[in-house]
């Protein structure tokens, strides 16, 4: 299995903290790298990363991610960054074969969500999407969150910022089959920009976009000064298997 990791936005929200979100590290440890890392812990053994803004300063930052990940890492460059977030994963979809675990650059989160996400595959969907339904927790940004409502049997019947009636938070972190990248393309057929969540809500319409609720586990968007403080103050304890290994 692969990992798709999506690291070519501008990150304007992050720009006081650090000019290449990235690059930001938390505790030492730069966010891609920490994606990379909880990747391989969840059974990846290749990771595909994402460029577009800064994409020569993230590559060649790259191999000594992988050495330190130890697993291949490889970018795949989107080729025009200022478009929505689905145009990067159609880019490094076509790298991949088969599932993989899609996660954001800026995302991070305790190992057994990725883990757990990994093992949730099935015939009957084309995506699982990592939920998280403390809608009100306070690690959320409630103002930047991409919200979903569920079903009775846990499959999405909407995702999107705005829309009005949820049940969870996208987590950010996903499953995917090659419908994924089909849906977002037919959504851009149609004449939407391409953003991941209309591919998703592509995908729910037709009943083939599933959930799994990580419970209480931690996670963390790592998108403006406050998550960043946030992530350097928990990061290390609730990553204590990327945190104190030699």
């Amino acid at each position: 299995m692969d990992a798709l990791i999506i690291a070519a936005g501008f990150g304007s929200r992050l720009r006081d903290v650090s000019d290449s979100k990235p690059l930001t590290p938390i505790a030492g440890i730069p966010l891609l790298e920490l994606g990379a890392r909880q990747a391989r812990a969840a059974g990846a053994e290749r990771v595909v990363v994402v460029t577009g803004h800064e994409a020569e300063r993230i590559e060649a930052a790259l191999p000594a991610i992988a050495d330190r990940a130890g697993l291949p890492v490889i970018a795949r460059r989107v080729d025009d960054w200022s478009k929505p977030n689905g145009w990067s994963v159609i880019a490094g979809a076509e790298a991949i074969a088969g599932n993989y675990l899609l996660m954001m650059s800026d995302h991070i989160f305790s190992a057994p969500i990725l883990t757990g996400l990994a093992r949730q595959g099935g015939e009957d969907r084309g995506v699982t999407l990592a939920i998280d339904r403390r809608c009100d927790h306070p690690l959320i940004d409630p103002d930047d969150a991409t919200w979903v409502q569920t079903d009775a049997r846990g499959f999405i019947r909407a995702i999107g910022k705005t829309i009005p009636d949820y049940d969870a938070v996208d987590c950010g972190a996903f499953l995917a089959t090659p419908e994924l990248a089909e849906a977002i393309r037919a959504a851009i057929a149609e004449g939407k920009a391409g953003s991941l969540s209309e591919g998703m809500q592509r995908l729910a319409d037709a009943g083939r976009a599933a959930t799994w609720d990580i419970g209480t586990a931690w996670w963390l968007d790592v998108d403006d000064p406050r998550a960043f403080e946030l992530a350097e103050a928990q990061a290390p304890a609730e990553l204590p298997e990327i945190y104190t290994r030699p």
